[in-house]
């Protein structure tokens, strides 16, 4: 009643009367009517339809185009309205819209307000994990070949959960009843609800600049995908991916799967796994250390037991039974190598004289001033040359003659052939 009352109000004054009975409205005054007629129709309606014409505008507000088989109507989605938006709004999407229908009375145009969207034929929050899952694993945050082994006796280990939770309770007595010594370095955070990504992105940040840690156990109990939906959020898997400490992820139970299961270092299937993988059983590791000692002990007892044989063989040796006997033995053959050295030295240097005695004798044989000795003398001019000939002198040369002891110096007077 209230909403006829106003628009017949309305009408009063939104048209001019002519003395002929026709109502005449102005541009602004058409659009006005129909945007309050549509409004009051149609305030609150669901649309189904499939995005195209998308675009997100630097101020935050979506713009978009809802169209099925054989039409299409335009549609603003304000940035109040987008914070429960858990999925990405895209080309080819089919959705639900709650909106409203109004008229953009600037343009007069027909168009829709949402206010509210879920996608058509899957869950909002399943869409949001998948649209998530392929745009990190494209840009490879969860590659094998990235992840860092965990460390097998951690001294510290961080656990990034609630502080009342089951998680945190299952995780003690794990390391209690495992491997008491080690060192459990609690960071309380929310683990569900409005606010819940933000404390493990800062509790992972914190962690890492202290390095108090030598791995981080990041996790929660079961629950639903609502419950679990923070560590499905980019802002912890680009944490745990960044993180410079090993962690391990253990979200829910077995059946459940995060993002931060898949970026992290290790996935494990519940608080008590992450627990155990980190910390190795006291039991087993002395029964491991046991079997070492025992093969260490075998090991040694089976090299003394060769060593004493070889030293027995040794002492019952003619060497320790007859230390001088033997002595005497090396020493006479030593002097009767040293013997027989000498006799072939001697026998060796008289071999040797008689050669050398024989080729001196030949050389003495060819030696021109062994003649000497028989008589005869040598001759040479002034330039050295030795006197073949007469011909090699003149009346008034200087000559030298060798004779075999001592030489003269004569002059040429007179020369006959």
């Amino acid at each position: 009643m209230e909403i006829n009352t106003k628009m017949q109000k309305e009408n009063s004054t939104s048209f001019n009367e002519l003395k002929d009975g026709r109502k005449i409205y102005t541009v602004s005054q058409l659009n006005r009517q129909s945007r309050l007629l549509l409004e009051s129709r149609l305030s609150a309606v669901w649309v189904e339809g499939e995005i195209s014409n998308f675009k997100h505008h630097s101020s935050g507000h979506i713009y978009l185009t809802l169209k099925d088989e054989s039409a299409q109507i335009s549609a603003a989605f304000f940035s109040q309205y987008q914070r429960g938006l858990r999925f990405e709004l895209k080309d080819g999407l089919k959705v639900l819209a709650f909106c409203r229908v109004s008229v953009y009375e600037a343009r007069g145009q027909y168009q829709l307000y949402i206010e509210r969207v879920e996608p058509q034929g899957v869950g909002a929050l399943q869409l949001a994990f998948q649209q998530l899952k392929e745009k990190l694993a494209k840009e490879g945050l969860f590659g094998e070949e990235r992840k860092r082994p965990i460390p097998k006796f951690p001294k510290t280990v961080g656990v990034i959960t609630s502080p009342t939770g089951a998680a945190i309770h299952d995780i003690l007595n794990v390391v209690n009843r495992r491997f008491c010594g080690t060192h459990i370095l609690l960071y309380p955070v929310k683990v569900q609800g409005e606010g819940a990504a933000e404390e493990i992105v800062t509790a992972i940040g914190t962690m890492n600049e202290r390095s108090e840690a030598d791995v981080l156990i990041v996790g929660r109990g079961g629950g639903s995908i609502e419950d679990l939906w923070a560590f499905n959020e980019e802002p912890v898997a680009r944490a745990v991916f960044g993180s410079q400490i090993p962690v391990i992820s253990a979200v829910g139970h077995e059946s459940d799967w995060t993002i931060c299961d898949l970026v992290a270092d290790m996935r494990a299937p519940t608080p008590s796994a992450a627990a155990e993988l980190v910390v190795s059983s006291r039991l087993e590791l002395e029964e491991r250390l046991r079997g070492h000692k025992e093969r260490l002990d075998f090991a040694m007892n089976g090299m003394f037991e060769q060593y004493q044989e070889q030293l027995s063989n040794l002492a019952s040796s003619a060497a320790f039974r007859q230390p001088q006997y033997l002595l005497d033995q090396f020493t006479g053959r030593v002097d009767d190598l040293g013997r027989r050295m000498e006799s072939r030295l001697a026998n060796f240097v008289d071999s040797k004289g008689q050669s050398f005695r024989g080729i001196m004798g030949r050389l003495n044989a060819l030696n021109p001033l062994a003649i000497l000795e028989r008589g005869y003398s040598v001759s040479f001019n002034e330039k050295g040359d030795i006197i073949k000939n007469v011909r090699q002198l003149s009346v008034g040369d200087i000559m030298q003659t060798r004779l075999h002891k001592g030489s003269l110096v004569s002059k040429v007077t007179a020369i006959t052939q």
